[in-house]
């Protein structure tokens, strides 16, 4: 269906549904491959930027824990602090170290092996209290001397923290007591916030998170009913479980694009949260300006396709006008040839064409001309022969008779009709003359068969100077004659003209024998069959009627009508031609 209705199409607008269609497909996918791509590169340089951000955050993380590893260090140097004397000066250094400005230490503690607990806030530990202080020692203890970080867990002093713990020894080796640092988590979230403009997670190597969450944070899933905010318990296992760098995960209500960093020296993971649907908003202008760039791709394309198939169709539909308008071949319209491509070579070719058609066409009419005035010149020979075939007979017939003074009537007679037949030039006679050699004719045949043969003439005075073709009416008596009085002995033959309907109409009738009507129709007709049944004068007739036919056209010519026992009736038609000269030549003869 699709392939009929794009053949039945025009060639500008097949040529244009290509262009179009070839150009708008290869516009679409290389604008679909771009976006994509550039979608890609968007994406990539956004998570890049989120790594880089997460590598320095972590860099800072660590600067920032160093100083409480310092402090924890230089605290368990100091094992004197730990003296019962001493109580007051190891206040004061806690103090001191944990007013210190870049200090991430919330609570700094000394825990002596005798449970003495020294606070940098002291009045408020001794009025709040501290339970987890003894669960920490004792992973201290346990470490063999090695600096210890804890997992997260809430202090009544310090809130939502994690512990740093070292043992302090003496020069024995032996336990003295426990130094204990809380982190200040809350300041540590404050700092690294704004490092990273996403939502963030930090998690410990237990996957606990560390860093203190944003109540009005919507989007990571937490505990309903929970404060401090907590991460729902399944969403912080899967998080655990995510490899390093980029991944996706859903979060139950929209999918997020999550970056996560390498651990620090402490084991620890920064995962940062970008919702997908804020990147692709970040990408609606890059939409639209692929959408603005598409609407005006699209309409020059459209334009221009319109303009290219114009420019090589216009000249071809320019032509088809000119071929299509083409009805005389005799007056032909020029192409104009401007171009110099495929297109002018077709309109040089067409004109190159109609040069020569015009010049068949004139070498067709010299041909049909000179094949006309031959035919006419054979119909004569053929008309001149037969009819002083029969003259002669006449005459031999007279001298067998020794009929001298009708003889050299007839000679007479048949000099004044060939004079009058082939001493004028041309092909017309006035129809008087005409009319004068029918008269010398009868002359003749009476001196052969007797006075019993008669004619009458009727014709209008008005067509007697009128040209006829010559040797046009002799015929047509010398039938009625010979094949219509003779066979019965006697009568009369009756040459009458008329000017009817503006035609020039001669009937010759005669009183003779008569025919069927299916001889008569077959007297006009050609071939062997009719000249065998009408050797002579069936030949004549049918001269006769093809010379009228060949000079007046094909409405005029011969009519016959015929019955047996009452005669026959031949009506000559030709049409009204002015009066001229009949030695000038063929009058002409106006064509409607």
């Amino acid at each position: 269906m699709l392939r009929n209705w794009y053949g039945r199409l025009g060639l500008a607008t097949k040529q244009f549904i290509f262009l179009f269609s070839v150009t708008l497909v290869f516009f679409l996918v290389l604008a679909w491959t771009n976006l994509s791509e550039a979608e890609r590169l968007f994406k990539e340089q956004v998570t890049a930027d989120t790594e880089l951000l997460l590598a320095r955050t972590n860099q800072y993380i660590d600067a920032s824990l160093d100083n409480i590893e310092n402090i924890v260090l230089l605290l368990a140097s100091r094992s004197e602090l730990l003296d019962a004397s001493r109580e007051e000066e190891a206040i004061g250094v806690l103090n001191h170290y944990a007013s210190y400005n870049n200090s991430m230490a919330r609570t700094l503690y000394l825990i002596r092996a005798d449970g003495k607990v020294y606070a940098n806030n002291q009045v408020v530990y001794e009025i709040v209290g501290n339970p987890h202080l003894q669960r920490l020692y004792d992973e201290a203890e346990d470490n063999y001397g090695a600096l210890n970080v804890s997992e997260p867990y809430d202090s009544p002093i310090s809130g939502h923290t994690l512990a740093y713990t070292m043992p302090i020894t003496g020069r024995d080796k032996q336990v003295l007591g426990v130094v204990v640092a809380e982190l200040d988590l809350e300041r540590l979230t404050t700092r690294i916030a704004p490092m990273i403009y996403q939502s963030f997670v930090l998690l410990s190597s237990e996957g606990r998170v560390i860093n203190r969450l944003v109540p009005g944070d919507d989007l990571l899933p937490y505990q309903p009913r929970v404060y401090p905010p907590e991460l729902e318990t399944s969403f912080a296992e899967r998080l655990s479980g995510l490899k390093l760098g980029v991944s996706s995960l859903d979060s139950g209500e929209r999918p997020l694009l999550i970056v996560k960093s390498n651990k620090n020296r402490l084991g620890w993971s920064l995962i940062a949260f970008i919702e997908e649907a804020r990147l692709y908003r970040n990408l609606e202008t890059l939409y639209s300006n692929y959408r603005t760039a598409s609407t005006a791709w699209i309409g020059i394309l459209l334009v221009s396709a319109y303009l290219i198939s114009r420019s090589f169709t216009r000249p071809i539909r320019r032509l088809v006008d000119k071929m299509d308008r083409v009805h005389d071949v005799q007056v032909i319209p020029r192409l104009s040839v401007t171009r110099g491509d495929e297109i002018g070579r077709l309109a040089r070719s067409y004109n190159a064409m109609l040069e020569r058609i015009q010049q068949l066409l004139v070498e067709t009419r010299r041909a049909e001309a000179r094949k006309k005035e031959y035919e006419l010149k054979m119909l004569r020979s053929q008309i001149a022969p037969h009819f002083l075939y029969n003259t002669l007979a006449c005459i031999s017939s007279l001298a067998k008779q020794r009929k001298i003074e009708e003889v050299r009537e007839t000679i007479r007679s048949l000099v004044g009709l060939l004079s009058l037949s082939f001493d004028k030039h041309g092909e017309y006679v006035s129809l008087a003359e005409e009319l004068e050699g029918i008269a010398m004719y009868m002359h003749i045949q009476q001196v052969r068969y007797g006075p019993q043969y008669t004619y009458t003439l009727d014709v209008e005075e008005a067509l007697l100077p009128l040209p006829v073709l010559k040797l046009s009416l002799q015929p047509l008596v010398e039938n009625a004659l010979l094949h219509g009085i003779v066979p019965q002995g006697g009568g009369c033959i009756q040459i009458r003209g008329r000017l009817e309907r503006g035609m020039v109409r001669i009937y010759v009738r005669d009183d003779g024998c008569g025919m069927p009507r299916r001889q008569a129709a077959a007297m006009l007709g050609t071939g062997e069959e009719a000249e065998a049944k009408q050797r002579f004068t069936g030949i004549g007739l049918a001269n006769v009627h093809e010379r009228i036919r060949i000079h007046y056209g094909s409405a005029y010519g011969l009519r016959i009508g015929s019955r047996p026992g009452v005669g026959t009736s031949i009506r000559l038609q030709f049409p009204v031609l002015p009066a001229a000269d009949p030695g000038a030549g063929s009058p002409k003869l106006e064509q409607n």
